[in-house]
């Protein structure tokens, strides 16, 4: 499947760097048993029809009520121009007309069986000659055995087509006809009888035969549909399935959201026991286990410490099936196992981990597991590297964020508490002059004050987010209160509350720039008046800060570092919105920012 990919080995880190090879082509292997639905499966051979199928089909089965039907009706019309011989004590007619009915008797509890091997061939062959003897040892084509020959010849014909039906009908014919001719008293009104029959055997094969082949046909079609309706419907449940898995598993960029829907997801897929998830850590090159269950492993495993089949999976970079984990290609995983999966997870051209599921049962996954597990594979690895590359932006985010706190800090509170610590200086010094500190103190105690505010400010600040409760209208409206509570700015929030909400995530994102806007207004704009407009349909969003504030100086709004503009453009770049800022010194400023319903998680 993932031939062309390149894989960490047994040994060093410089294997590691193998893992970030680009890779030219990737096969979807797993569609290719999807389009094997044209196979025959009925066990006919008809003229070559059917060449190579089961040959211990009964090809005569289906042809079973009209062989009884003909091979009675033969019989009794046999045994009826037999009549005369019972009253004129014919002894050999008596004794062949016993031993025709005996025979249909016999085949009427034991019905004829041809299923293609020798033996089944000679029981045809020998009900033709018990009838072919029976005739010519009654007078030949005079001989009221005739119509019990036709059904020999008609069985040969359903047996194997009518090229066989009409071989044996010409051998039969040719060994009565020579037998008649060999007579003394043989006259030419004789050989007019002989042509007629032998034309009459010779239709009767003929017309065998081409019914077992139009009724052979059919059956082959009527098998052939069934089996394609029993792959496509495979199929169906198949594709059905990987779309789910495909919808599903990218939606979420957390790992542990992730990991959880994947194994969910591999539980309705297939039945196991245990299950490993490895990612490669290429610091070290070893193997981090990020997600086990029934699985005997440690949290990291060395790059020569995997469980052999998943060494295997890893150096084929391909999926490995072991039915049988007992030594020496064991154990797995697990080592209650006896069976199981193995296959690496593609990504960038890469191998970025490993998965493993194993059953208890021997040989308990086939072929319709490994073609699901197949079509799993990608769409997992492409959902896991996502989540992984989301937590690294995520810590570089978190350490941003953690940076502008210093930076607010130091710039609001950091700043007050310098400016406490000068006048208690300056009081220390009034006190050792004996100087009045009255009113110093009272002034000073109403600056502790203000930056006692400042601080619960700020931590509400930070402590302000959305929640599954709390959906970004209300928080806009909670800020924008506080915000008019410490200043002068009059702000209209005109949030949609309809109820339809992003994923949390997203919502959250928007939630932070509209608050990084909100507070750029009010520590750098000096306006009187902002409107907050958020509007959310479930599949798209826009939201828009707008102020009648100073703007900024024309050449500089563009800038990325304006004002932690480059924050919101950065959390805007992270859940595919795009933002825009539009200002004009002395006429205010406006930041949209807006998510079309196509990068929307929950499409």
């Amino acid at each position: 499947m993932m031939s062309d990919l390149q894989t960490p080995t047994e040994a060093s880190t410089a294997d590691a760097e193998r893992l970030r090879q680009p890779v030219s082509h990737r096969a979807n292997s797993w569609m290719r048993p999807l389009a094997r639905i044209g196979r025959a499966s009925d066990g006919y051979e008809v003229d070559g029809l059917g060449a190579g199928l089961n040959d211990r089909v009964d090809r005569v089965a289906a042809f079973a009520p009209a062989i009884l039907a003909i091979r009675w009706g033969m019989t009794v019309v046999s045994v009826a121009l037999s009549a005369s011989a019972f009253v004129n004590a014919d002894w050999e007619i008596v004794l062949w007309c016993m031993v025709v009915v005996s025979y249909t008797v016999i085949r009427t509890v034991s019905p004829l069986r041809y299923i293609g091997d020798l033996r089944s061939l000679v029981q045809v062959v020998l009900e033709i000659a018990i009838h072919v003897g029976a005739v010519a040892a009654t007078d030949f084509w005079e001989s009221p055995f005739v119509f019990s020959l036709m059904t020999a010849i008609i069985v040969a014909g359903f047996a194997r087509g009518f090229g066989f039906g009409l071989r044996i009908a010409i051998g039969a014919a040719l060994a009565l006809s020579i037998g008649d001719a060999a007579r003394s008293n043989y006259e030419l009104q004789d050989l007019r009888i002989s042509l007629q029959w032998s034309a009459v055997l010779l239709l009767v094969g003929v017309v065998a035969g081409y019914a077992r082949r139009i009724s052979g046909e059919a059956d082959l079609q009527h098998s052939l549909a069934l089996d394609r309706l029993d792959r496509l419907s495979d199929a169906n449940a198949l594709l059905f399935s990987l779309h789910r898995v495909a919808q599903t598993l990218p939606a979420s960029l957390d790992l542990g959201e992730v990991l959880d829907t994947t194994v969910s997801r591999l539980r309705g897929l297939v039945d196991f026991d245990a299950v490993a998830i490895l990612v490669f850590d290429d610091t070290d090159a070893s193997w981090q286990v990020i997600r086990r269950e029934g699985a005997a492993l440690p949290a990291r495993l060395g790059p020569t410490e995997l469980p052999r089949p998943l060494m295997d999976a890893m150096s084929s970079n391909r999926m490995i099936e072991e039915p049988d984990l007992s030594q020496p290609r064991g154990p797995g995983i697990s080592p209650m196992s006896s069976s199981g999966i193995y296959t690496v997870l593609p990504a960038r051209g890469s191998i970025i981990g490993l998965l493993a599921v194993e059953s208890r049962r021997p040989a308990a996954f086939g072929r319709r597991d490994i073609e699901l597990l197949n079509g799993f594979v990608e769409p997992v690895a492409l959902a896991i590297d996502n989540a992984r590359w989301f937590s690294r932006l995520r810590t570089v985010g978190a350490d941003e964020e953690r940076t502008r706190i210093a930076r607010d800090l130091h710039d609001n509170i950091g700043q007050s508490l310098a400016y406490l610590a000068f006048e208690l200086d300056r009081l220390v010094t009034k006190e050792s002059r004996g100087e009045e500190l009255g009113d110093s103190l009272e002034q000073l105690r109403s600056d502790l004050r203000g930056v006692i505010g400042e601080v619960r400010d700020t931590l509400y600040d930070l402590r302000t987010d959305v929640s599954d409760q709390l959906e970004i209208g209300e928080v806009l409206e909670q800020f924008s209160a506080r915000l008019m509570e410490r200043t002068e700015l009059d702000i209209r929030v005109y949030a949609d509350r309809s109820g339809t909400r992003l994923p949390l995530l997203q919502e959250r994102e928007m939630w932070r720039i509209a608050q990084e806007a909100l507070v750029n207004v009010e520590r750098h704009a000096e306006a009187r008046g902002v409107a907050v407009r958020w509007r959310c349909d479930g599949e798209a969003a826009a939201l828009e800060i707008a102020d009648d504030g100073k703007g900024f100086p024309e050449g500089k709004a563009g800038r990325l570092d304006s004002y932690g503009i480059m924050g919101m453009r950065e959390r805007a770049s992270s859940i595919g919105a795009t933002l825009e800022v539009h200002s004009e010194e002395g006429r205010g400023t406006v930041v949209r920012c807006f998510l079309p319903s196509d990068r929307n998680g929950r499409r």
